[in-house]
């Protein structure tokens, strides 16, 4: 890896998805960014991936794109085992060849959500539906390949385009006058501009440090990063139409999980222990409530 900024090349995959948007604002300054979305790069095609990373010869890989459809997953299990465990394990491949490191996101849904407090990276894994399982595999394929790798794992993600939690539950609060939200799941909603952030400043740690490859080397492995604190479902509701300040807040009423049946089952407890990435990078994310103000401040 050469020390220069100016010759530093940064591939990044996913950049229409919430987290790969917030990456390339971000990591602006840090590299040249090379910016590719599904279209310029099929993840569900390795000899693709191949050809592309070969050509690109980046200095780092970061792979926030995904197979994200939870509950359509459990009915197309092999489409998101190609995109989120065998594409990891060639970006890993491609990445060590050229001596680059590779950031790569999973989630809370490798656990079952059985534990009564917050997850840390070596608990036992036991994804409970196909999504997690296929995010689970790709973390093994990455560990198998050897090369410098963050894995990221993280939770709840939302931000002001895409899909997610937060714009569904904006669109149903001008819609309809009651929302029954589950309450009996808990989890950090985490901002993808946060996850951005977090990124970057550890992308500047690495670039910055006086022999970068011992760096990656030295500190690749699994990591939790979500928002601080926690809350459920419902609680997460409450907040966005607080916070929102809308003219008319739709009245919330808790519901068991039990009550709102979806394909994908969900782990009853996400939450997931930052102390790690705290500890080695020095590095903790802001509670989900001030996160979740910022973004609704942002347009």
């Amino acid at each position: 890896m050469t020390d220069s900024t100016t010759h530093r090349t940064i591939l990044v995959t996913g950049t229409n998805g919430q987290v790969g948007y917030s990456l390339l604002r971000s990591l602006q300054g840090l590299g040249t960014l090379v910016a590719v979305d599904r279209h310029a790069l099929d993840l569900a095609n390795p000899d693709q991936i191949r050809s592309v990373v070969r050509d690109v010869k980046p200095a780092l890989i970061v792979n926030p794109a995904a197979y994200t459809a939870v509950d359509q997953a459990e009915s197309d299990p092999e489409g998101a085992h190609r995109i989120n465990a065998i594409a990891p394990g060639v970006l890993a491949e491609e990445a060590k060849a050229l001596g680059a490191p590779l950031i790569h996101y999973s989630t809370d849904y490798v656990f079952d959500g059985a534990k009564e407090g917050a997850y840390v990276e070596d608990d036992a894994t036991n994804p409970q539906n196909e999504y997690g399982k296929s995010k689970l595999a790709g973390e093994r394929a990455i560990e198998e390949v050897g090369g410098a790798h963050l894995v990221l794992r993280t939770s709840w993600v939302y931000g002001r385009r895409g899909k997610n939690f937060l714009l569904t539950m904006l669109r149903l609060a001008a819609e309809r006058p009651e929302l029954r939200i589950v309450a009996d799941q808990y989890g950090a909603p985490t901002w993808c501009a946060t996850i951005a952030s977090m990124t970057a400043q550890v992308v500047a740690q690495g670039f910055g440090a006086e022999d970068p490859r011992q760096w990656w080397t030295e500190r690749s492995g699994t990591y939790h990063l979500t928002a601080s604190g926690s809350t459920s479902w419902c609680g997460f509701a409450e907040a966005i139409f607080e916070l929102a300040r809308l003219d008319a807040k739709p009245k919330v009423t808790p519901i068991a999980a039990s009550e709102y049946p979806v394909p994908a089952k969900r782990p009853t407890n996400s939450r997931l222990s930052n102390d790690k990435f705290a500890a080695i990078f020095g590095l903790r994310a802001p509670d989900w409530r001030d996160a979740l103000a910022l973004c609704l401040e942002t347009a």
